[in-house]
């Protein structure tokens, strides 16, 4: 493999292997049990009852997990408990229930998935054990909302602010303030009966915070109720978001309302969080892939975000500026990068795809001086965006392709149909739900 990098299959393969050690270094099976025996070293197993509950794409990969370990670990043990996923995310379990719900927008069934787990923490008592699994795509399915708030109302909200733009983290701070169950909320009820508190956390986010991965159900927050208010005034949402959700983070700023938890109501609880996969580590386990496979590494970070076509723009330049600096002896680049983009669509404008491979298809159309450069960008959850791809792919080959087939990138990306692009040249990358999320993952490959 190693002697033909200017072939485009082996290119092609260099790609979505590179993005299969990410995924892989971030499966629950494996660092579930890993976890779980440090948490929980030998002799110091749960003693009461083990309540397990969670939210996220990876958290039925991460119970189905838990419940191999405890079986074999933990045989004395009682487990129980109540998971909630996405659509087609699910994994065999038998003592713990797994829920599936909508997401990103919620629904009916995440709602009463939620209320079920916070029904469940009220059986705790002093001594007992709550296991939390959390990982992206939390927020959305722990969606219950506070007392005046309905699910519909919660869903305009959602989508209101996914198609301003608004970066995720934003978003939940938001969403923290209008529910029952985020932003330590979920922690507070456990803790107020007693119990201890271990929340294990596959992290999406920038910086791996507890407190904004899925909106941190167990994690003192920082935000506060003017905080949401004025993020839904700097998009200038007012009138897209429901009078009961306006009303709701007003009485909120005016004190009348409770805060999300915060470090003061910690002082004497027994509470963790382990954050156990992120996306820096998956970056690093395919950057190890390409270095044995004659590439130099880069690794940019895990932070990058901005607007997709923006970003695909700005590594198209820093692409650029990489390849004038390589001498004819030197290795071939590999420049590897995370951090969730924002797709802003315009009134009007359905569009087709996700921010995955709308990154690609402006990088590609920054790079018709590149003709060998190959590029991948996916998420590693397997689904990016409207459509059922994970992303998308090119190199070489697929550039003649579409100046073959006379697809113009530019009509793609104004129409935000990356996805249309990418399906003509067979060029999605399609692995199905991989049951974990450590955010977006993106590699350019640049040979003299």
């Amino acid at each position: 493999m190693t002697q033909q990098h200017s072939q485009p299959i082996s290119t092609e393969i260099i790609l979505k292997n590179a993005f299969a050690a990410a995924v892989a270094v971030a499966d629950p099976q494996v660092i579930v049990p890993q976890h779980l025996g440090r948490i929980f070293p030998a002799g110091q197993e749960p003693k009461g009852k083990c309540l397990v509950v969670g939210a996220g794409k990876a958290s039925a990969s991460m119970a189905s997990a838990l419940e191999t370990y405890a079986k074999e670990h933990w045989p004395q043990v009682k487990i129980e408990g109540v998971v909630l996923t996405r659509y087609g995310h699910s994994s065999p379990t038998s003592d713990i229930q797994i829920i599936e719900a909508g997401h990103p927008v919620p629904d009916q069934a995440g709602m009463d998935g939620a209320k079920a787990i916070l029904e469940l923490t009220q059986t705790l008592k002093e001594g007992d054990v709550l296991i939390a699994l959390v990982s992206g795509g939390g927020s959305s399915l722990l969606t219950l909302p506070v007392d005046g708030i309905s699910i519909d109302d919660m869903r305009k909200t959602t989508e209101a602010l996914l198609l301003s733009g608004a970066p995720i983290e934003e978003m939940n701070v938001v969403r923290k303030h209008l529910s029952a169950i985020l932003g330590g909320n979920l922690a507070r009820r456990a803790i107020a009966r007693g119990a201890r508190v271990e929340a294990l956390l596959i992290s999406d986010v920038t910086g791996d915070s507890p407190a904004d991965i899925a909106s941190g159900p167990c994690a003192a927050d920082y935000s506060t109720y003017l905080d949401a208010l004025n993020i839904i005034e700097s998009y200038r949402l007012q009138e897209l978001i429901p009078e009961s959700v306006l009303n709701h983070l007003k009485q909120g700023v005016a004190g009348q309302k409770p805060e999300t938890l915060k470090d003061a109501d910690l002082v004497s609880a027994r509470i963790s969080n382990h954050v156990i996969a992120t996306a820096y580590k998956s970056l690093e386990a395919a950057a190890n892939f390409v270095r044995a496979h004659g590439y130099e590494p880069i690794v940019l970070g895990d932070t990058i975000t901005g607007e997709a076509q923006e970003v695909g723009m700005m590594q198209a330049q820093l692409a650029r500026e990489y390849f004038v600096k390589m001498g004819k002896a030197d290795k071939p680049l590999a420049l590897i990068s995370g951090g969730e983009c924002t797709v802003t669509i315009p009134a009007g404008t359905k569009g087709r795809g996700g921010r995955c491979s709308e990154y690609l298809l402006s990088l590609y159309a920054n790079s018709a001086d590149f003709p060998k450069m190959a590029a991948l960008a996916a998420d590693t959850d397997g689904i990016d965006g409207s459509e059922r791809n994970a992303g998308a792919w090119f190199d070489g080959g697929i550039r003649e392709l579409a100046k073959t087939k006379a697809i113009k990138p530019a009509e793609y990306l104004e129409a935000h149909d990356c996805y249309g692009f990418f399906a003509q040249l067979d060029a999605l990358v399609e692995t199905g739900p991989t049951l974990t999320n450590v955010n977006d993952f993106r590699i350019i490959l640049l040979n003299k």
